[in-house]
């Protein structure tokens, strides 16, 4: 498989180097969280010499007998050499058994600067905390972007590159197949196992056939405005026995596996974050091609759904704006940045044009405003607001 070096991600582990916490890379299946594992290593060989680097790849046969707290703890001990700084990198760290109590006790000796990987289930964003006590940094692994994408095909124009980009999506592992279907069917795989490993058999979930209704739901409706009790009365509706409570609590265990990502409202008029109706983009299109196929499309959505993910790949934060009663696509903040953003498929029509830029106009303040539509032309500027081609701002990356 040709490999890509994920320089954005792999600075920010050499960023961390030496700092106290327990560095934790999280992301959907397959996105590549074990690779970068292995790019922090050679990193580390090719910069440091006098330094101890033990890794356990706990998908490796000769590490299976470390599935106990006891042997990983010998193992660790025997590999330790005094006086030389120690990097402890495990990989897949939830096929140890109460992995957490090894982890803290590694931890608590100050002798190890300590990097894991592993599955979604056991180390969702809500778990660390109650792992680690508030002791982890975690670096989020997302597939790969438009860049990345380009990097790894050898493409240089991001025109020609996106239509294939948005076909194939960001699943890497995806690429080695030369037929669709095929890409498709590996995608479709990754998304049987996350069901079932990082949701069904985590929280005990009977029915996968509910599960799947809601996913395909949330597929189906990527970038619309719903909430657990307008989802469940659709289910209901199709005769699916389910309730509000059950579909709230399900929609929060899809997005800890890192499948899906809730995005808030906030009114920007009355700044305060609005209780109901929330938006769910999925980590990558290409699952929706996979479960769902390509039929009924809409492309507006679609290309929303891929700017909130560029959009969280860069480390903003992100909120669906209310505005006199009319919605901003994007409130994207990161430290002082502000940036208020539209999202469109075509922008020819006057009309069309004229309605995503006015409520944009609306907005009296000085913080950048963008209009990014698949105009196919280089970037320009109406009355201050930005319009910005959808490829060319996607391989604006550092990524």
């Amino acid at each position: 498989m040709k490999l890509i070096e994920r320089n954005y991600y792999l600075q920010k582990l050499i960023n961390v180097v030496g700092t106290p916490d327990i560095k934790i890379i999280t992301g959907v299946r397959r996105a590549g969280k074990s690779k970068l594992l292995e790019s922090f290593e050679q990193y580390l060989r090719d910069t440091y010499d006098d330094i101890t680097i033990i890794k356990i790849n706990y998908n490796l046969k000769e590490f299976r007998k470390l599935r106990s707290v006891e042997k990983l703890e010998d193992y660790v001990d025997k590999h330790t050499v005094p006086g030389k700084n120690t990097y402890l990198l495990i990989d897949e760290i939830q096929l140890c058994e109460d992995f957490e109590e090894a982890v803290n006790g590694f931890y608590e000796t100050g002798n190890y600067d300590i990097y894991l990987t592993g599955s979604n289930a056991f180390l969702a964003s809500s778990d660390l905390a109650t792992f680690f006590v508030g002791r982890q940094y975690e670096i989020e692994v997302y597939p790969f972007s438009l860049k990345e994408y380009m990097r790894y095909y050898d493409l240089n124009d991001p025109e020609t590159a996106f239509d294939s980009y948005f076909d194939e999506g960001g699943m890497s592992g995806a690429y080695l197949y030369g037929n669709k279907d095929d890409k498709y069917k590996y995608i479709y795989e990754i998304y049987e196992t996350l069901i079932i490993r990082d949701i069904q058999q985590k929280y005990h979930i009977r029915n996968k056939a509910m599960l799947d209704q809601l996913v395909d739901f949330m597929l189906d409706n990527i970038a619309n405005l719903s909430n657990s009790k307008s989802i469940s009365d659709n289910l209901i509706n199709k005769r699916i026995k389910t309730n509000n409570k059950t579909i709230g609590n399900y929609i929060t265990y899809i997005c800890r596996s890192f499948l899906f990502y809730k995005v808030r409202r906030y009114d920007l008029k009355g700044k305060r974050y609005l209780a109901s109706d929330d938006k769910y983009y999925v980590c990558d299109p290409s699952f929706r091609y996979a479960r769902l196929g390509t039929v009924n499309m809409d492309y507006g959505r679609t290309y929303e759904n891929m700017v909130a993910i560029e959009l969280l790949r860069r480390g903003y934060e992100l909120y669906v704006g209310k505005l006199y009663q009319k919605e901003i696509d994007f409130v994207a903040k990161k430290r002082n940045e502000v940036l208020y953003i539209q999202v469109s498929d075509d922008i020819s029509n006057p009309d069309t044009f004229e309605r995503e830029v006015d409520l944009l106009l609306k907005i009296r303040n000085a913080y950048p405003k963008l209009l990014i539509a698949r105009t196919k032309h280089p970037e320009y500027q109406h009355e201050g607001i930005r319009i910005i081609d959808l490829a060319r701002w996607l391989a604006d990356s550092e990524l």
